[in-house]
């Protein structure tokens, strides 16, 4: 059974929103995308193509699908080791509104998403990997579905925009795997999902 792995680039103080470019995502008036573009350096390609070393298949939600989808069928350089991943694995584009897609190896999920991605972690060798895709990864995280969160966290604040873990989030305690800080300032963590979290309380000493 493969692994359900969330790739997500996130500001300090949390937003995911268009980190690629300035016309990503302008929903609610969002002035700041292309955040992330600054801090790419060898660290940061070196750790991305060793997630897209381990993939086995694509779930994207549909707003990352048409960006990457616009894009990637360009790169025909079969040795970029993210291009050639995406262009010849299956992706499945969770969406209730694609209906003809053209990127080749694409099938839409459009029915009971738990049933759906249970069933795809079952059939892929390797992994399940989502790379942005904000609204559906918190919604498989709602769902107790993503196993590990690649979480990358680029240092800089913007004050707006959409948020990985808004109010609301279900409760969720990870287990920390491993990380590294980039020569750029990215601190990238991994972290397994564990289950509930666990509570306690600093108990001041009898005698103070």
């Amino acid at each position: 059974m493969g692994k359900l792995v969330v790739t997500t680039f996130v500001t300090l103080d949390g937003v995911y929103q268009a980190p690629g470019g300035p016309d990503e995502d302008t929903r609610d008036g969002f002035e700041h995308g292309g955040w992330s573009v600054p801090y790419g350096d060898e660290d940061f390609g070196r750790f991305m193509g060793d997630v897209f070393s381990r993939v086995g298949a694509f779930l994207l939600g549909r707003r990352t699908y048409d960006i990457f989808a616009a894009h990637w069928p360009k790169v025909t350089d079969p040795e970029d080791p993210v291009a050639g991943k995406l262009n010849s694995l299956p992706k499945y584009v969770a969406s209730s509104t694609l209906t003809d897609p053209g990127w080749s190896n694409t099938t839409v999920i459009a029915g009971d998403l738990a049933k759906e991605v249970t069933a795809l972690k079952e059939h892929t060798e390797g992994e399940l990997q989502v790379h942005g895709s904000g609204a559906l990864a918190q919604s498989l995280f709602a769902a107790d579905l993503v196993d590990t969160l690649h979480l990358l966290t680029f240092p800089v604040v913007l004050g707006a925009g959409r948020r990985l873990f808004p109010e609301g989030s279900r409760p969720t305690a990870f287990r920390h795997t491993g990380g590294s800080i980039t020569s750029t300032g990215v601190s990238i963590q991994s972290y397994d999902r564990v289950g509930r979290p666990e509570y306690g309380t600093y108990e001041l000493p009898e005698n103070a």
